[in-house]
């Protein structure tokens, strides 16, 4: 059970409105998005964030991002965001043999060199303690300037919050979530746990 209500979609009309990119990034309105309406602003600000945040700016791809804010997601433990990220990283057109083996990033051939590098930052970026290092640097120089290392940690900065939020609220994982979350990380293990 939430540790708060989500409210009804039509609760706060600006939210709603706002709420509509999700239908196109999940299928649906987030139960987190509709926990946040207690408090609009948040919620408005907090949708506002995700487009700026989520906006495809050229390399670092939509489905690159919704990989990025799943191996956060996996460092953090916040099952609801596992669901979330992979079930957008399909949507988003990431490649069937990187949602099928993104557990081995690292060592899988469906991935390039670039998309292992911004995927070790992501999972140390969202270590605590954080384990970014010159290592990191390093390697993410190869491949990224600046400006897409910005949209790169902008993606894990706001997984760091909704991994925060979604695990603390225990907010309810949605069905299409839910099949989207067993599909393709229940080989290792995915559960719903708190999120039911």
């Amino acid at each position: 059970m939430p540790l708060v209500t989500p409210l009804d979609p039509n609760h706060d009309t600006k939210t709603r409105e706002l709420a509509a990119f999700f239908n196109e990034t999940l299928g649906f309105c987030p139960n987190s998005v509709l926990t946040m309406q207690h408090r609009p602003a948040i919620s408005q600000a907090f949708i506002n964030l995700n487009k700026a945040v989520m906006a495809n700016e050229g390399r670092v791809t939509s489905a690159l991002k919704r990989m990025i804010a799943w191996v956060s997601s996996n460092a953090t433990g916040c099952r609801y965001c596992q669901a979330h990220a992979i079930r957008a990283a399909e949507r988003y057109g990431a490649e069937q043999e990187q949602l099928d083996n993104i557990w081995e990033y690292r060592s899988h051939p469906a991935f390039s060199e670039a998309e292992r590098a911004a995927l070790d930052f992501s999972l140390a970026a969202s270590r605590v303690p954080n384990a970014v290092d010159e290592k990191i640097k390093t390697e993410l120089y190869k491949y990224w300037n600046e400006g897409e290392i910005v949209e790169m940690l902008g993606v894990i900065s706001l997984f760091g919050y909704l991994n925060r939020w979604n695990d603390s609220m225990g907010t309810t994982l949605e069905e299409p979530a839910i099949e989207s979350g067993t599909t393709y990380l229940g080989k290792h293990g995915f559960e719903v746990g708190k999120h039911l």
